[in-house]
């Protein structure tokens, strides 16, 4: 959604006067706020699905983060899902990342915008509930290594049509972590 600063302003000030009036309406007015002040305003449209808006494209990072959430929830889905001694396999083959893989978040010195853009998702419109109450600042850079655990998600989840990620495919994923000038050493 894109809005001028002036209509900013105005959707800030008559989100003040809602929530001073105390109006129960179907508009949170915490949300709109938030939504502005942290220039997510493409989520206004998500969140009011009802409400006919003008068609508009999700900006890229958003879809960015979106598929990293999404990978990472079925990587921490099947990872549960797995035996004791596919969880060892998975320990041992993906070391150092193989023991109870977590979604680390971003880096929030030089990933902000992801970082922002996840917490935004999980905590302001319930998407990917399972990463709520998570800090989302991993304290090093993760866009570069999530992209390329991509490369290596994506066939194989397509192949095997999202269903449960095998351990050999964690395996594949999580190895995806080591950058690859680093991999003979680890």
């Amino acid at each position: 959604m894109k809005i001028t600063d002036g209509e900013k302003l105005i959707i800030l000030m008559l989100s003040e006067l809602y929530e001073k009036l105390e109006v129960r309406g179907e508009i949170d007015p915490d949300f709109i706020r938030s939504a502005v002040f942290s220039n997510n305003t493409w989520s206004i449209p998500w969140k009011y699905a009802g409400i006919p808006f003008d068609e508009q494209d999700t900006p890229e990072i958003v879809k960015e983060v979106l598929n990293i959430l999404d990978m990472w929830s079925f990587i921490e889905r099947s990872y549960d899902d797995l035996t004791d001694d596919e969880k060892a396999f998975v320990e041992a083959e993906a070391t150092p990342f193989g023991k109870d893989p977590k979604f680390r978040g971003f880096d929030g010195n030089n990933e902000a915008e992801y970082m922002g853009t996840a917490s935004f998702l999980v905590n302001e419109l319930d998407r990917f509930s399972e990463f709520k109450q998570r800090y989302f600042n991993s304290h090093c850079p993760m866009v570069e290594a999530y992209n390329r655990m991509l490369s290596v998600y994506d066939p194989i989840i397509k192949k095997q049509h999202y269903q449960s990620l095998s351990a050999q495919s964690l395996v594949s994923i999580l190895k995806e972590l080591i950058h690859p000038e680093n991999r003979g050493r680890a």
